[in-house]
Order: structure tokens, then C-alpha cells, then sequence
């Protein structure tokens, strides 16, 4: 299929600002899992670690390139669509939420099932005891996944609220968000934390509902959100309790992420105030006749890229391991110089291995252009 031809096949009535900012969320986290990871080796084996700790200030990068905030409101248009379309055709709950989940959850399972053949193997025929110690930290980018399939599940629940009490659902949840963090850090509840892992992101879901409301907003609307959340985040971590970093940092006593807190969700109203305010730009700039080709290609193959990016990132590794090559456990300047290295080896096996995911699909049917044309646009129920 030609590239003018990619151009042309974005499905009608989607919204390309979501699809493509669905996928450059990702692509985000990709680059960020490249660069910003340091392998730590200890007794048991390897860890990830990141320089944010080590950095004085770097910190405040993680507030513009923490996008999962983002991604998860991109992600509730883009449900909330499939949902309705699906009432239209007379598909049951049940059926819509099992074709979500198996969609989700088909490819994610073969990542899993290669990283821990391998891994079985290193163990059994290299007597390698930290083998299964690495393939969970390889795979533990999929966390977010297994996250992303209970919120779709609860997609139907969820637009029964919006319906029946609009607004208000999302008021509710930033109280619930709030007295969770309070029973937690003031009463001494931990285990309690973890409700805010459903509670936080449904309700940056659940807010994405409505993508046509708040894009129709005055653009003052967007700047009233950035400040809204910078102050929001500025206060918060100024507080003496949440770490100034939304990721997770050695030696602090929690993460922001890891279950999610309040300031998450000052940050998704800081990330939304952005995207409304630069929104006419973006457009322009994922329907421009050069680039347009390559955010669609983008979009096909993000689902792809993010299950596979931590593995091909640990076979170089690997490969420079065995070749002698030790890159440093903490962030010196060598390791500094490194960062070029680490962003564009894995990007080429990832651009491979999706380029044969893509040879493989129904959508890279080059001998069948109709069903290439309909396998083009990316489907609402992955996280492309």
C-alpha cells in the first residue's frame, strides 16, 4: 500500500488528534524506558533504576513526560466510541467487553510466553539463577495493560454514570482520589493505596468520555487547566509529603506512580490544559501530507512496539554484555554518552519485529488492498 494510499484510510468520524495522541503517549514511554533506564546489578540479580535521582532538578522532565495521564484520557474517547457504536449495533455487555479484553490481551500473552521461554531456558540449559528475576522486570512494563483491561471492563459501569449523574462522577471520584490518600498517608492504612490504582486512572478515563466537550472549550479553558495543574502539582509536592518526581526514584519513600496519587491526577489536568492549548497545532501537524504518513504508521504499530521494547532492549544488553561491553550502573558521564546508543539500537529490532508484525496481519495484505485499506485506521479496543 502506497503511502498516499495510508493517508487516505483513517476510519470516518474518529478523531485523529486522539488516535495519534494515544500513540505518541506510548512512544513516549518506549523512548523513556530506552534512554532514562539504569541497570543496576545486585546479588540477585539485575534492577532498573533511573538518573532522576542523581540529577538535581530533573525531576520536573517526569511532569511533561510522565504521559500515562494522558494516554488513559485518550483512551476514554476512544472506548466511550467503541461503546456506543456497539449499543447501536445491539452487541450485549458481555460480548463487547470480552472482544476488548482478548483483543488486549492476545498479544500481550505471547510477549509473556517468549520472555519466559526464554528465560526457562537461560535457567535450565545455563544454570542462569537470576533468569526469572529478569524476565519479570522485562515484562513489568506490562503492569499498565493489566490496569487498562480492568478500566475497559468497567467501560459499560462507566458510561451508565456519566449518563445517569454526568459531571458529578467526576467531582466524586477526585474526593474518593483525595480521602484514599488521606486514609493511607494519615491513618496508616497502606493496603488501601491500591484503590487508587483503578480510582485514578477510571477517573482520567472516565473524563476522556467527554473529549468533544472539552475541545469545544473556550482555549482560555486550556490555560485555566495547565495553571489549575501546575499549581495543583506545586503545591502538592512542596508539602513535605509526594515526591516532586511522578516516577518512580531510588531512595524516596514511595512513588506517585506506584499505586497512583492525588498528584496524578493534577497532572492530568495539567497534560489536558496542554493538548487543548496546542490542540490547532497538533492538528495541522498529524495531517500534514509528509508526516501524516508516519503518525499512521505509528498508530498501526504501537501495540507492538511497547510489548516488545523492553525485550529487545534486554537482548542488547545482552549481546553487549557478552561482547565485553560494561555501560555504567550509575549516571556518569560515560553513561551520559551512551544515550544515543540506547535509543537507536533497540529502535531498530523494534522497527523490525514490527515491520514483520506487520507483514504478517491482515493489514499488511499488500495482494488485498481492500482488506488493507479497512486494517489501516487503528482500532479503538488497543492501546494504539
Amino acid at each position: 500500500m502506497s503511502d498516499e494510499a495510508v493517508v487516505t484510510t483513517a476510519a470516518p468520524g474518529r478523531d485523529r488528534l486522539i488516535d495519534a495522541m494515544r500513540a505518541a503517549s506510548l512512544a513516549v514511554v518506549i523512548v523513556w524506558h530506552w534512554v532514562f533506564t539504569v541497570v543496576v546489578w545486585q546479588s540477585d540479580g539485575p534492577h532498573a533504576s533511573n538518573p532522576i535521582g542523581y540529577t538535581s532538578g530533573l525531576w520536573a522532565v517526569t511532569w511533561l513526560f510522565q504521559v500515562m495521564p494522558l494516554f488513559f484520557f485518550c483512551g476514554g474517547y476512544a472506548h466511550i466510541r467503541t461503546w456506543e457504536s456497539a449499543q447501536t449495533r445491539g452487541e450485549h455487555w458481555a460480548g463487547f467487553i470480552t472482544g476488548r479484553v482478548r483483543r488486549l490481551a492476545a498479544p500481550a500473552l505471547v510477549a509473556v510466553a517468549v520472555v519466559g521461554a526464554g528465560a526457562w531456558a537461560l535457567s535450565t540449559y545455563l544454570d542462569v539463577s537470576w533468569a526469572m528475576r529478569g524476565a519479570v522486570l522485562v515484562l513489568s512494563p506490562l503492569w499498565f495493560l493489566i490496569v487498562y483491561l480492568f478500566i475497559v471492563v468497567l467501560v459499560p459501569a462507566g458510561a451508565w454514570l456519566r449518563e445517569r449523574f454526568g459531571q458529578n462522577v467526576l467531582v466524586v471520584g477526585i474526593g474518593l482520589v483525595i480521602w484514599v490518600d488521606l486514609l493511607r498517608f494519615h491513618f496508616g492504612h497502606d493496603a488501601i493505596a491500591w484503590v487508587n490504582m483503578l480510582l485514578v486512572w477510571g477517573l482520567v478515563h472516565q473524563a476522556g468520555f467527554d473529549w468533544p466537550t472539552w475541545r469545544s472549550l473556550a482555549p482560555r479553558t486550556g490555560w485555566s487547566l495547565i495553571w489549575g495543574g501546575l499549581i495543583g502539582l506545586s503545591a502538592l509536592t512542596n508539602m513535605g509529603l509526594y515526591p516532586r518526581s511522578m516516577v518512580g526514584v531510588p531512595g524516596e519513600r514511595f512513588s506517585n506512580m506506584g499505586p497512583p496519587t492525588l498528584c496524578i491526577v493534577a497532572l492530568a489536568v495539567f497534560q489536558v490544559g496542554v493538548l487543548l492549548v496546542n490542540r490547532d497545532r497538533l492538528e495541522r501537524f498529524i495531517t500534514g501530507t509528509r508526516t501524516s504518513v508516519w503518525v499512521e504508521r505509528l498508530q498501526r504499530s504501537s501495540m507492538t512496539l511497547f510489548l516488545w521494547h523492553v525485550p529487545v532492549y534486554a537482548v542488547v544488553y545482552a549481546v553487549g554484555w557478552a561482547t565485553g561491553w560494561r555501560t555504567p550502573q550509575e549516571p556518569t558521564l560515560q553513561w551520559w554518552a551512551e544515550r544515543p546508543f540506547w535509543l537507536l539500537a533497540p529502535a531498530l529490532l523494534c522497527v523490525a519485529a514490527a515491520g514483520i508484525a506487520a507483514a504478517v496481519r491482515p493489514g499488511g495484505d499488500r495482494k488485498n488492498p481492500d482488506r488493507a485499506r479497512r486494517s489501516a485506521a487503528p482500532s479503538d479496543d488497543v492501546p494504539v
